[in-house]
């Protein structure tokens, strides 16, 4: 059973990328929408975290296609550390789609632990929902936290992402989009590190809305 899922999920990433490549080549003339700002006028000071850019290689960004980023590193008061990226894409076509960290992580090394859905509630907003990773390298562990944001959704299903953004370049000729990844080396317990993720998660995404088109 198992693998007969894993087939059935396979079949279905295949058809969702030939049928958003198929539509985004027939949109006519797919508008690019730029960030509001630069992302890297993020903030520094973000609720009690301190920030610091750590700038990516140049055949970092060849090879992921960004047309904006953030990567960075904040530290809170107790010294608690998390880095934190965003990958923005202004136009997603054939070859320049947002990567998945679930593809991402392995080729850097990575394996999965555990995989969940955690939901975060937000002050003012309606709780959010996002992949919930707990990675593993040699002795280094990490918790991330990861969902897709653009044209004014947050949304942790990758598949779900992919339908949205066919749908969105059919009726509203827009298909920008990025992807948001947070993470926390676990030095204790995994929790530990889950609740820090997600204490800079409810200081970072308000001011991320900011910065991503609606």
């Amino acid at each position: 059973m198992p693998e007969r899922s894993i087939r059935i999920r396979l079949w279905i990433t295949a058809a969702l990328l030939s049928a958003a490549t198929i539509l985004l080549h027939a949109s006519n003339h797919p508008i690019r929408m730029a960030v509001r700002h630069p992302l890297r006028e993020m903030p520094l000071s973000l609720g009690g975290w301190r920030g610091a850019d750590i700038p990516l290689t140049a055949h970092i960004l060849e090879a992921a296609g960004v047309d904006d980023y953030l990567n960075r590193s904040y530290v809170d008061g107790n010294g608690n550390a998390i880095e934190v990226y965003v990958g923005y894409y202004m136009n997603q076509r054939s070859g320049d789609l947002i990567h998945s960290p679930r593809n991402c992580l392995p080729a850097a090394g990575w394996e999965s632990v555990r995989k969940s859905r955690l939901s975060v509630r937000l002050p003012g907003r309606p709780p959010m929902v996002v992949n919930d990773f707990r990675i593993a390298k040699g002795l280094f562990q990490d918790e991330v936290l990861y969902w897709y944001q653009g044209r004014g959704r947050a949304i942790a299903d990758e598949y779900t992402a992919k339908l949205w953004m066919i749908a969105d370049a059919m009726m509203r000729h827009r298909n920008d989009g990025s992807l948001v990844r947070i993470v926390v080396p676990i030095r204790d317990r995994e929790s530990t590190a889950r609740d820090l993720g997600v204490s800079f998660l409810r200081a970072f995404y308000p001011r991320l809305n900011e910065f991503i088109p609606d």
